[in-house]
């Protein structure tokens, strides 16, 4: 008697399709690329565009962080 080389494949399941995403899982990408957008186009106009001292200097110590 010859057993299968392969065994069958199972069903796919519909458990984790159904599942929505939280809304940081778009904003924090998008945030991310706009703010990179203004750093590479001139990094004194992203500090100015930022308007608040807290994210300009967050702006700053970012840039200081990635230039190590």
């Amino acid at each position: 008697m010859s057993a299968p080389l392969y065994p069958r494949p199972r069903p796919a399941t519909r458990d984790g399709a159904g599942t929505r995403l939280p809304w940081w899982a778009l904003a924090l990408p998008v945030l991310t690329f706009l703010v990179l957008l203004l750093m590479v186009l001139n990094p004194s106009q992203a500090r100015a565009a930022a308007g608040e001292p807290v994210l300009a200097h967050f702006l700053h110590w970012a840039r200081h962080l990635t230039l190590r």
